[in-house]
């Protein structure tokens, strides 16, 4: 499943909780999250195009955008992004900033929301199946090649405070699909409602556009599949050990039982010819 988040500019929008609440604060940002949006089949047709899933992207990494304006920052003509924001305006994906620009220089903006465009029922569906894995393909290069430009030229371009600040971590683990879900559910909100705590402050002196990545993943590797085999394998020997050792202390311990008993009847024996001397 591929999300895309809120937007830059609608920072501090939901104001539910402060940057020093509690826990119970944090429970009542998590009630006050939009919810995400998932895209019917129409809307997803209208998304896929490479032009409009950059401008989506554009907008909400540098806020609200006039279509010369999107078109210098992707190197496009104005009237190729004014024609793509109008379509886009017409499935919700975009509006124009109320009481900004005039009727010949329109602003632009991305609409209030997460947005879910690679769910497994669309990238499955014999209708858009293309359509949304175009969509899905371009969103994970826009966000590599900022990831590379950020690993190549960061130690270049940046101060070192922001260079210490950014993050690059992979970790990696065995487990199965219940747990993936339960891990990226809760991921998630955590980083959803760590946001909105962010966002509640408002603008703020030095702030810059950030990325922030969450991918969780299972490897579908030929070598991976030859892992899940093995691992099954191991599991196995080691249920079969283990029941051996439970069914070997039984024994063992049924025997000493009968031991016990036959010690005590021994000594009973013992004790009464001692009582008939």
């Amino acid at each position: 499943m591929t999300t895309l988040r809120d937007p830059e500019h609608h920072a501090g929008h939901h104001t539910g909780t402060d940057a020093d609440a509690g826990p119970a604060a944090g429970s009542a940002a998590s009630a006050a999250l939009e919810p995400v949006r998932t895209l019917d089949m129409a809307s997803m047709k209208a998304l896929a195009h490479p032009l409009r899933v950059q401008i989506l992207e554009a907008l909400a990494n540098y806020g609200a955008q006039t279509a010369c304006g999107l078109g210098e920052l992707l190197n496009e003509s104005s009237g190729a992004t004014s024609y793509h924001l109008r379509q886009l305006a017409k499935y919700d994906f975009v509006h124009e900033v109320p009481g900004r620009g005039t009727a010949r220089e329109r602003w632009w903006e991305r609409a209030s929301g997460p947005i879910e465009v690679g769910s497994r029922e669309l990238a499955t569906s014999p209708v858009v199946g293309d359509a949304t894995r175009l969509v899905t393909r371009e969103i994970e290069r826009s966000r590599a090649a900022a990831l590379a430009e950020f690993a190549t030229c960061g130690y270049e371009r940046l101060p070192e405070e922001w260079q210490d600040a950014g993050t690059l971590s992979t970790s990696h683990a065995r487990l199965t699909a219940e747990q993936l879900a339960e891990f990226s559910r809760q991921m998630d909100e955590f980083s959803r409602v760590l946001l909105e705590r962010l966002k509640a402050a408002g603008p703020q002196p030095g702030a810059r556009p950030v990325q922030i990545h969450f991918n969780a993943f299972p490897l579908v590797s030929d070598e991976a599949e030859r892992a899940i085999a093995r691992g099954a394998a191991a599991a196995e020997k080691a249920n079969a050990q283990s029941t051996a050792r439970q069914t070997t202390g039984n024994q063992t311990t049924g025997k000493q039982t009968v031991d016990s008993h036959a010690d005590n009847n021994h000594s009973a024996g013992n004790h009464s010819k001692g009582n008939q001397q």
